[in-house]
């Protein structure tokens, strides 16, 4: 075979102030000056990538507590494990969460911290001699709360948050931060995930009547997200998971939800979280994100920023 030689004589070029650019200095970030704001930090972060999307989902969040919307936090253990709880809860105590879902092992995190303002065992040494999550007191009073909770008609974390009126450390506690505020906290239990299962005192149909009231519960937040907000920190897959099931129910019930905001806060991506909460929730005209980094340090610039935004 031949094959031709090219002229490159007569490659045809354009003036590069011609060509569209993705990549602009007014986007650049602005180096921080000693002694300046937070806000001014906040203002001078590069309008690229994860920055962007970060302020983006920022305004999201002003937005919908400037409007009334609703600003729905899904959470799962590791945010509590990395010292998050009084930045959460001042969240919840300065109106900008007006709801918060918890998997399982959030929960217990969250009752422990209250109870003794420590949590989270060594689990390869618990796990080697076979005393991983058999400390008593979790198990016998959480699961004890549950089944007082079904015997009233609460849900597991309505529940939850009753019974630690009285725990020392309870103001770090979201659980009992809504009981106090009126703000649903949902607990989202699957059976089997979680040490206080394995107790003495677990009863499956008490564990899956107190989770169902709360799936029901959280269903009804979510039928009022249009215009809002839906944060996922660090739960890749049972909140993504109940987060769906959730979303296809208010809409077969009615509700309008297409114009919301979803964002994922996690130190890596993963599948559930990429598809059930950023793309195919926002497929009808709202809006994805996934922001990739450690929790103690999004978190908190997360919602310092908002507070910023709001307090203008």
């Amino acid at each position: 075979m031949k094959f031709p030689t090219l002229d490159w004589s007569k490659i045809k070029t354009f003036s590069l102030s011609e060509r569209p650019n993705k990549v602009s200095l007014e986007d650049f970030a602005t180096p921080h000056a000693a002694g300046a704001s937070f806000a001014e930090f906040v203002e001078h972060l590069p309008r690229f990538l994860g920055a962007k999307d970060l302020l983006h989902v920022v305004d999201a969040i002003a937005n919908a507590v400037r409007g009334g919307k609703t600003v729905l936090l899904m959470m799962g253990a590791h945010s509590i494990k990395c010292g998050l709880n009084p930045i959460l809860v001042d969240a919840m105590r300065s109106g900008i969460v007006s709801a918060v879902a918890f998997n399982g092992a959030a929960a217990i995190h969250d009752f422990e911290t209250a109870f003794q303002g420590e949590t989270s065992e060594d689990v390869q040494r618990g796990l080697d001699d076979g005393t991983f999550g058999m400390a008593d007191e979790t198990g016998r009073l959480m699961n004890a709360a549950y089944a007082r909770g079904v015997e009233a008609g609460l849900g597991a974390g309505e529940a939850l948050g009753v019974m630690m009126g009285e725990f020392p450390q309870r103001r770090f506690s979201i659980l009992r931060t809504g009981a106090e505020l009126g703000i649903p906290v949902t607990v989202h239990m699957a059976i089997g995930t979680d040490i206080i299962h394995q107790h003495p005192t677990a009863d499956g149909a008490v564990l899956g009547a107190a989770t169902y009231r709360d799936f029901q519960k959280f269903a009804g937040v979510v039928s009022t997200l249009e215009g809002g907000v839906v944060l996922n920190v660090g739960s890749a897959v049972i909140m993504p998971e109940v987060f769906l099931k959730a979303l296809t129910v208010a809409r077969n019930l009615g509700s309008p939800i297409r114009e919301f905001t979803t964002a994922t806060f996690d130190m890596i991506r993963q599948y559930r979280p990429s598809e059930n909460v950023m793309r195919r929730p926002t497929h009808l005209g709202g809006k994805g994100y996934y922001i990739v980094g450690h929790h103690e340090i999004n978190i908190p610039l997360l919602f310092a920023a908002v507070k910023e935004r709001l307090g203008k």
